[in-house]
């Protein structure tokens, strides 16, 4: 874990260090899934099949790789009456958030007499990728299901991996509750693959979404053009900016929330207090001692881990807005100024009782977010993703009068003489 003191002459070098390290592992994957990708696109779902065995260890025919709904039912039947209470209403707080960003067409007749609009169409198929066997992330399949039912969405198509034959019953319930119209047992970038180009059993897709590992985002990456996707995610992150009027361990346990996600993920303090810093610090080992992901956690913490303490806390807000996190906790007395200032995040939790896990389950805003400082430019995922948007233009004769003679010198000037053509001989002049 580093620590870096505003204060001290070095500081503006060590923070540019931190702000541009590469968080990816070392490893390059993008050779394997291109032959992947190929195989599949090729050969349907006798490769599918084939990379299945080979990476999940089971053995599927075409036949067995969507999931019958009479097993869903079994799934859902075993998990307990709690657990689908959480899912609901989890379920039903992101569907409603969601709800509210659905957009409106728009239509009027300008100063010229032209009908101008904008309609919004949802995505005919989306795929939704879930990591799977004994992992279990219903939220994920909430997150990624809901804005794409919400925004009208007829194909919902879901692959899971399943090693060794193994599924999480509470990720089919969730797919079940999202609405889900289909579920395969497949994962990886072959399961990419045939989400993207289509199989014998499996129908291609306009749009992939959700988290995975190195070579699900690998092949996101290389189907991207040919296919929508969400995002290519990089590892967790979370920029916890607190006081010292805060519970140093609450803020220890917000920072390994992040960190036992992987040994790439990032966490990081920001405090105008010394002495709280070196409390929260001690708060963390305390905690690794008995976190069941300790060494994940432990790694990600030590590696990637920060704690910086600045002069005054209105030094953070630029930290901040360079660090661009994923996730960004404001805990202070008062977070006004700061969320005035903050330009750039993911997320923003406020408040010393609104952890970022919040966010990740119940909270209702979606937790798909942009990682690696993309929350520059980029934005987590929403109903949006699952729409496109069209617009449209009606012209009369009198209206073209008014505007038609500006496209024909525009087009003559471009030397396309058939565009200003189509426009003249409308106004008698071609």
């Amino acid at each position: 874990m580093r620590l870096l003191h505003g204060a001290e002459p070095g500081f503006a070098a060590a923070f540019d260090a931190l702000v541009g390290e590469v968080r990816d592992g070392g490893a390059r994957v993008d050779a394997p899934v291109a032959e992947i990708l190929a195989a599949v696109r090729s050969g349907g779902d006798e490769a599918l099949c084939r990379y299945t065995e080979r990476f999940d260890r089971l053995a599927l025919t075409p036949d067995t790789l969507r999931i019958a709904q009479e097993e869903i039912e079994a799934a859902c039947a075993a998990v307990p009456p709690s657990l689908l209470e959480a899912l609901d209403l989890a379920a039903d707080r992101i569907e409603t958030f969601h709800r509210a960003q659905r957009p409106a067409d728009l239509a009027w007749q300008d100063e010229a007499g032209l009908e101008l609009g904008l309609r919004w169409t949802p995505l005919d198929a989306v795929g939704i990728y879930v990591p799977g066997g004994k992992a279990a992330y219903p939220s994920s399949v909430l997150m990624n299901a809901l804005p794409a039912r919400v925004a009208g969405v007829g194909r919902i198509a879901m692959c899971v991996p399943s090693p060794g034959g193994q599924l999480n019953p509470l990720v089919l319930a969730a797919a079940r509750r999202a609405g889900v119209t289909e579920i395969y047992r497949v994962g990886g970038a072959q399961a990419v693959a045939a989400l993207a180009y289509g199989t014998e059993t499996i129908p291609p897709v306009d749009r992939i979404v959700g988290p995975g590992n190195a070579y699900v985002a690998e092949a996101k990456r290389q189907v991207f053009g040919h296919v929508g996707i969400d995002s290519i995610a990089g590892p967790s992150e979370v920029v916890v900016v607190a006081d010292r009027r805060n519970n140093p361990r609450h803020v220890a346990l917000d920072l390994l929330a992040q960190a036992e996600h992987d040994e790439l993920a990032q966490s990081i303090l920001i405090t105008d207090d010394a002495g709280f810093a070196r409390q929260v610090a001690d708060a963390v080992a305390e905690a690794l001692r008995t976190l069941p992901r300790a060494a994940i956690a432990g790694a990600s913490w030590e590696r990637y881990g920060a704690i910086i303490v600045v002069p005054a806390m209105s030094e953070a807000w630029p930290l901040v807005n360079r660090l661009a996190p994923e996730h960004l906790q404001l805990m202070l007395e008062d977070d006004a100024e700061a969320f005035a200032a903050i330009r750039h995040a993911g997320a923003i939790f406020r408040g010393r009782f609104c952890p970022e896990a919040v966010g990740d389950y119940v909270g209702g805003p979606n937790h798909v977010l942009p990682t690696n400082r993309t929350a520059r430019f980029a934005s987590g995922l929403s109903v949006y993703d699952f729409l496109t948007r069209t617009t449209w233009i009606g012209a009369d004769e009198a209206a073209l009068r008014r505007v038609g003679p500006a496209a024909v010198a525009l087009a003559e000037a471009e030397g396309l003489d058939a565009h200003g053509l189509s426009v003249a001989v409308r106004l008698g002049n071609g």
